[in-house]
């Protein structure tokens, strides 16, 4: 059995190993926690009665984001046709942005950054 200061028991029946292995519990998440966070710089949101909205955020790190939307007649149903697009750094720290509509074709993106299939 292993004895020494260390491994004696206080007058509440915790022992010292125990706060031991809580302080380094304790230290092992403050270390592993994400250092780099994000604030919320902008953020704005409309509805209207119509049915159309809009909204847009931006944070620190940074990425903008901004859509719109409304709704359409797409044949004999009523869907929602929507625009927007989305801007973020790469840590080489090149700004990359997509823009994009999603209506009655699909989602259809375009910016540089997405590939093209060879004709």
């Amino acid at each position: 059995m292993l004895r020494g200061p260390w491994l004696s028991t206080s007058p509440n029946g915790t022992t010292r190993i125990m706060k031991l292995l809580l302080l380094c519990l304790c230290v092992a998440v403050a270390v592993a926690a994400p250092q780099n966070t994000a604030e919320l710089l902008r953020m704005d949101s409309t509805q209207n009665e119509d049915g159309s909205f809009q909204y847009a955020f931006e944070t620190t790190d940074p990425i903008a984001v901004e859509a719109s939307g409304a709704p359409k007649n797409i044949g004999e149903e009523v869907g929602i046709a929507m625009q927007g697009s989305y801007s973020f750094d790469t840590p080489e720290g090149q700004t990359i942005t997509i823009t994009w509509v999603a209506d009655e074709n699909g989602f259809q993106p375009s910016g540089d950054a997405i590939p093209v299939a060879p004709q």
